[in-house]
Parts: C-alpha cells; structure tokens; sequence
C-alpha cells in the first residue's frame, strides 16, 4: 500500500514537472514572440512618424534597409540582406551564370575600363580588349558611373542586344554585342605541370565545381599524369555540396566529409561521399592559402583529415560558418549564418567568435590556450580553432617598393596597352619571356612618368628621426641621420637595375593577359610558382610524402 502511494507520488511529482517544464516553455516562447511583435511595431510606426513629421523627404525604402543592414552587423560578416535588386548578384555567387556579355570591368585611374574579356563570351569575340575605356552603353554616358552600374546595363535578358561606345588609346569605337547566358567556369586552367603532374585549379564552389574538376582530372588521366596539384589559393568558397562531391573524387564512397550543426534540428546535417572515387590512390598535393575560405577548407581540412592529401602553403582564412539562403516579403531574401561545420577529425576550423566583441565591434580571434587537438586518419595532431594550417608552409614573397609603385601607379597596366597595340603576338605563356629588349623599351617609356616611392630603409630612417625628435636625442644624432639619408636615398634608374627581374614578371603578367586571358596568365604562373615547386619536391619523393603523413609529424 505504501509502495503503491509512493510511485503514485512519484508520478504525479514526474508529471507536474514536465507540465511546468511545459507551461514554463509555452510562457518563454510567448514571451519572446511578444517581445518580437511588439519591437516590429516600434520599428514600423518610427518609420512612419519620421516619413511624416521629418523636416525634409526621406526614403523610407533606404532607410529601412539601413536599419536591417545595421541589425546583421551585429550577427556576423556573413549573415546579409538581398534585396530583390541584388538577385542577380546573389545568383551570379551562388551559380555562377548570369546573362550578359562577358567581361570583368573596373575602375583604373579614375576610367571605367574593361579588365578581362572571358574566352569565348560576347565581349572576347567582339574584340573589346583589356584597357578600353567605357564611353556609353546604349545610349547612357557612363563615363561618372560607378562600375556597379555599368555592370547592371551591360546584364540583361539573354539574346538582347547591347551597343557599347569606348575608347582605345586615340580612337572612339563602337560596337553592337548580343547578351549571352554566362557560365563561368569554377576551373579556368587545368594541366600538365611536368610530363607525371597534372594542375587544377580551382577558383570558385558555384554549380558544377565538382563536375569541373572531375572533367579536368579524367583529361590529366588520360593525358598519362601520375601524380597532382589541387590549388584552393584565394578561392573563397561557394555550396557545401561541391566540395562534397571535391573530396569524394579522392576519397571512397560512405566516408563522412563535413557535419553542419545549429540551433534548429533541421540543420544539423551529415554529409559523406556517396560514389566511387575517381582515383583513390594517386598522389595528391592541395595549395591553400590565407584567402582560402569556407568551401575550401572544407575540401583541403577533409583531405587532410584522412591523410589523403598534403597541404602546401599558407594557412586558412577561417571560416567554419554555414549560411542558408531564406525567402523574404517581394523577393527580397536573407542569407543568415545557421550552423558551423565540423570536418572528419572532430573540429571545427572556425577563427573568429562573432558573440564576443571589443568596443569596435570586432568579433575576437580564438586564442591559442583554447584550441583543442584532433587527429587524423594515421594520428597526427591537428588544432582547431584558426583555419587548417599546411603540413609544408612556404613563405610568402615580398616585391620591392619600384614594383608596387609601378604596379600601383597603372605603369605597368598602360605599358600593356600600348605593346598589345603595337604588336599582334607574343610565344605561348609558358615560353614567353620579357627580353632585355621589352625591358628596356619599358624603361624608355617610363621616362618622365611619376612613381615615386619610400624604400623600406627610407621609411625606418624617417621613423628613427621621428622618435628622436620625440624623445629628445635628434640635436645629438642629427649629423649620423643626415649621413645616412644621404647614403640610401634610393635612385629609381638604379632599382629598375636592381629589382629587374621582379618588375619583368609583373611585365610577363599583364602582357600574357593581353594576348591569353586569364587561362594564359595562371599557366604562366607556373613557371615561378614557389609553392609549385615546392609541390614538385615533396611528389617526387615517396619517402618524403610518407614521413609527412604519419604521426611523428605533429602540429606544434
């Protein structure tokens, strides 16, 4: 009888708590959507106040958007709003199709001018060229227009026609151009390295990434390559599920790559291969670096997760946050940062903690007392908490002051028009050089042209001669200073000696751009690439590829 009291007790005890857990959830939730409607009604009555009380006309459209962009400036980098006139844009990131004539446009000395014409698309076939300035587009003067609205004239429905107006060094021209669907490539180059290494490279996670680079690697396959190079460098990322189907190129089938995990149940998602791998076994070296983002630390941290890949370069930008697109009011939508991902290991490789800020603002770098081990496939340790670092770091190459000022300053952008004009081809971009000859007739035609610059010892000496002055000692090393000012006060006819050979790459460059394209220029590229070479080394040696992928090598 007092069994039976005391489990009668005990469930009656059971059910009021769960029936308050209950009431207590129902009343929070209420509470908070209460707090939300009431807040909305603030917000929309303030507007309306101001549209008819303010001293002057507002735009309440403008107005609102602001307020809605300050509000996510509060969340993350990340999470945006896309107003109905954006939808373009959004798609142009998200698929990487957009209909229009094919061309990347900028602002280049204060003109509005074509920067690089896409292989095959209107604007290359036409003839428009690198360097020609955007006079009008239909019958709109653009010439003060932000390149943002040139970009919009020049989009349209596909198969309208668009008449652009520029001009090529003394010459107006004209021509009529029909808009086109554009799909741009995620893989504008792919190819052989050497006789045994194939190149991929990768720029972008838009629709068909994947079926990029898997038409690029059976091409390299085919083409008899026994080992290769994924380069993720400055690739900022795109949809998650390319770089599933990346990794599941490398990797077998049922293996996990990525799990996403949020505060909705909905979500929380697990993402593994589900094919057979292209090639399972080929030797594979993946080049990152601190522009690599998001989709792409996802392909290169999985790859190294299983120990399937080596990393070479720099280490990751950090970006572990996932965004969902979500439909608002008049096709406005937002994209809004809903879980974080965690790749094979365990850990998440996001850097930056968005929910603490400085009074800036600023969300605060994970310090390094809290990131947390992982280890891979074979036991090597790995951290969390600040991108995926490289297994081989290579340094980053530093140009001297003449080459950024001549880079800077367009020298080396004008110089490229005007030998484009004057000469009708150059050697393929793996054998082309800027000869002594070019060279000199650059130097030629820089005369009179201004680049200045402070050299790196200059700018010490001015900072010595500040602190001197500041604390007293300049009267006492005034004459030591005067000499030495006198002694490394740069002459520019003499670094153009110095630094030749820097200043003829950044030559090679822009003159196989002309001519190649953008194709043109990153196989150009290959040929001085240090994190290339490096690549090259480690492939070519088994032992060294080994000793990397077991666990003695450890992160420190």
């Amino acid at each position: 009888m007092i069994n039976k009291f005391k489990n009668k007790t005990l469930i009656g005890l059971v059910a009021f708590v769960l029936v308050s857990g209950l009431m207590l959830s129902f009343t929070l939730k209420n509470d908070k959507l209460f707090t939300i409607a009431k807040n909305l009604d603030i917000f929309a009555s303030l507007v309306r106040e101001l549209d008819s009380y303010y001293v002057d006309e507002i735009d309440a459209e403008e107005l609102v958007t602001v307020g809605i962009n300050a509000m996510l400036e509060e969340l993350d980098p990340y999470t945006e709003y896309i107003p109905e006139e954006n939808a373009d844009d959004f798609r142009l990131l998200t698929t990487g199709e957009y209909a229009g004539v094919g061309a990347l446009i900028g602002n280049r000395t204060g003109k509005n001018m074509v920067l690089m014409p896409y292989k095959g698309f209107p604007a290359q076939a036409a003839g428009l060229r690198i360097g020609d300035e955007f006079l009008k587009v239909d019958s709109v003067n653009v010439q003060e227009k932000e390149t943002a609205d040139i970009s919009a004239l020049l989009k349209g429905p596909a198969n309208t026609s668009v008449t652009v107006q520029f001009k090529r060094g003394d010459d107006t021209l004209s021509v009529d151009l029909i808009r086109k669907k554009i799909v741009i490539s995620n893989v504008p180059y792919y190819g052989k390295v050497d006789n045994q290494t194939g190149y991929i490279k990768l720029t972008d996670f838009t629709t068909n990434a994947a079926a990029d680079v898997r038409k690029a690697l059976l091409d390299l396959k085919s083409q008899g390559i026994t080992r290769l190079i994924l380069d993720v460098r400055d690739n900022p990322g795109g949809i998650l599920k390319e770089a599933v189907e990346i990794v599941n190129l490398f990797i077998p089938k049922g293996k996990e790559v990525v799990r996403t995990i949020g505060k909705l149940e909905s979500v929380n998602s697990v993402y593994k291969t589900t094919k057979s791998p292209v090639d399972k076994d080929i030797p594979l070296v993946v080049l990152i670096n601190e522009r690599s983002a998001s989709a792409s630390e996802i392909v290169a941290g999985a790859l190294q997760d299983y120990d399937r890949a080596i990393l070479i370069g720099k280490k990751t930008f950090g970006k572990g946050l996932v965004q969902t697109s979500i439909p608002l009011s008049y096709n406005s939508q937002v994209k809004v940062t809903t879980a974080k991902y965690y790749i094979p290991s365990g850990r998440c490789i996001q850097a930056i903690d968005y929910s603490k800020k400085d009074i800036a603002g600023n969300g605060s770098s994970i310090p390094d007392s809290l990131r947390n081990e992982f280890k891979t496939k074979n036991g090597r340790i790995v951290l969390d908490g600040a991108g995926i670092e490289p297994d081989t770091k290579t340094e980053n190459k530093t140009y001297a002051p003449i080459t950024y000022s001549l880079v800077a300053r367009n020298h080396i952008f004008d110089f490229g028009n005007k030998f484009f004009i004057e000469n009708k081809e150059i050697a393929s971009p793996r054998e082309f050089e800027v000869s002594d000859e070019i060279y000199e007739d650059f130097v030629a035609w820089l005369e009179g042209k201004e680049y200045d610059y402070t050299t790196f010892v200059e700018k010490s000496i001015e900072d010595l001669e500040k602190y001197a002055e500041k604390e007293k000692y300049y009267e006492d090393i005034k004459n030591q200073i005067e000499d030495l000012k006198k002694k490394v006060t740069h002459s520019k006819e003499q670094d153009l000696i110095t630094f030749k050979d820097e200043v003829k790459e950044a030559l090679e460059d822009e003159l196989i751009s002309r001519y190649y394209y953008q194709e043109g220029v990153i196989e150009a590229s290959l040929k001085n690439d240090p994190d290339i070479e490096q690549s090259l080394k480690v492939l070519a040696s088994p032992l060294e590829i080994k000793n990397i992928l077991t666990a003695s090598t450890k992160k420190k």
